[in-house]
């Protein structure tokens, strides 16, 4: 048995958090009902048209999830909506604040209708205060949040490469469902939670947010290396191919100077004897570092720093991800079944002895409508969609 079989979540969903959020429960048997526009549906379904036809963003954060297309500006796509959340276990949604509210569904008297239903919704910025009804999207957030200031180089501030805003919130929607579940399983109610993007990424900017509130500076943006830690992050070799080494500590130190570059004498100079040292005087540093490696090429410049037990990485692009031979020794692949096709997808992160998660298809828009009504008692022709 599954870990959330039995368990049924409606979701009145769009973009990537709730989305996301919502799959890693489908990943674990509960039944998650997608709640979708007639004709368009979640707008993430056209982003773009990459993965043979379908959108990159819906395929990662939709499978394994039933569709339902209702139009809940009529009297019976809110009948129907009423109906699903009487026997559910969880309602999550994204729109905007005040919306759900607006069309009937208030939280709290859904919750006193259905004693056991946790509801859970997401906004950019939480309820109350000047930012509660301000647009919020993954970009934005993570500028109000304060990660654009610190990624980048130093001349320009850079958002990250991945909808980072919209991950955090969709894990800590995710957690605080279990938890809620977890909860319910001691006390037999459910409950009203909240999540907030702005909180859900200012919670992982706990060190920055510290170091500059209490050393009385911004860290720097430095790229690909950290702010406070060197040498850590990249290094060209000289096959051009650049490498990323993690030196954490001082023993580590050391033997990066002796192994490593073939320069003991450097663990001992006063320009680099301890970290702080060390990051004040990167450009020299730096300057030695590539200066060593310009005779290596990047595989020699890796066994030596794997003989010496400090970490490192190849900078792989997506493709070499998608080709790591650990992904590939791990059995860390499947195939999952799109409207336009089978596709390769990830297993999740979190693997459980005796548990395989649901790798169930990405839903065709609408596809379940008439198999969910005709569940509910509505003829197919109930909803005009």
């Amino acid at each position: 048995m599954l870990p959330l079989e039995g368990v049924t979540v409606i979701s009145l969903e769009q973009a990537i958090a709730v989305p996301f959020a919502t799959r890693q429960l489908a990943d674990l048997g509960a039944r998650v009902i997608k709640v979708e526009r007639p004709e368009t549906g979640d707008f993430a379904r056209n982003y773009d048209t990459t993965v043979n036809g379908m959108s990159s963003h819906f395929v990662w954060c939709n499978r394994s999830k039933e569709s339902i297309t209702l139009d809940l500006k009529s009297d019976e796509g809110k009948q129907v909506l009423s109906k699903l959340l009487e026997e559910a276990d969880v309602f999550v949604q994204n729109l905007a604040p005040g919306a759900i509210e607006r069309m009937g569904f208030i939280p709290e008297e859904l919750v006193e209708k259905n004693q056991q239903l946790i509801v859970s919704s997401l906004s950019g910025y939480g309820k109350n205060g000047s930012y509660e009804h301000k647009k919020a999207y993954d970009l934005l957030i993570q500028c109000e949040a304060g990660l654009v200031s610190v990624t980048g180089s130093e001349d320009t501030p850079s958002k990250t490469g991945i909808s980072i805003a919209d991950i955090a919130a969709g894990m800590y929607i995710y957690s605080g469902v279990l938890t809620a579940l977890l909860n319910r399983g001691k006390t037999g109610k459910g409950t009203i939670m909240e999540v907030s993007m702005l909180e859900a990424l200012g919670e992982w900017m706990g060190f920055p947010m510290y170091y500059s509130v209490y050393g009385g500076k911004e860290p720097k943006r430095t790229g690909a290396s950290h702010a406070t830690i060197y040498p850590y992050g990249p290094f060209v070799c000289g096959d051009e191919k650049t490498v990323f080494i993690g030196l954490q500590n001082e023993r580590e130190w050391k033997k990066f100077c002796d192994i490593v570059l073939e320069k003991p004498e450097l663990a001992t100079d006063a320009r680099f004897e301890n970290n702080s040292k060390r990051s004040e005087n990167r450009n020299e540093l730096k300057s030695i570092i590539e200066q060593s490696f310009d005779t290596l090429n990047s595989a020699k410049v890796i066994n030596r720093l794997e003989e010496a037990k400090i970490a490192n990485a190849r900078l792989n692009n997506l493709q070499d991800f998608y080709d790591h031979p650990q992904l590939a020794a791990r059995n860390r692949w499947t195939n999952v079944q799109t409207p336009t096709g089978e596709i390769s997808a990830l297993k999740p992160p979190v693997t459980m002895n005796g548990i395989n998660p649901v790798m169930n298809p990405v839903p065709e828009l609408g596809e379940h409508t008439d198999k969910i009504l005709a569940e509910l008692g509505f003829s197919k022709d109930f909803v005009k969609n």
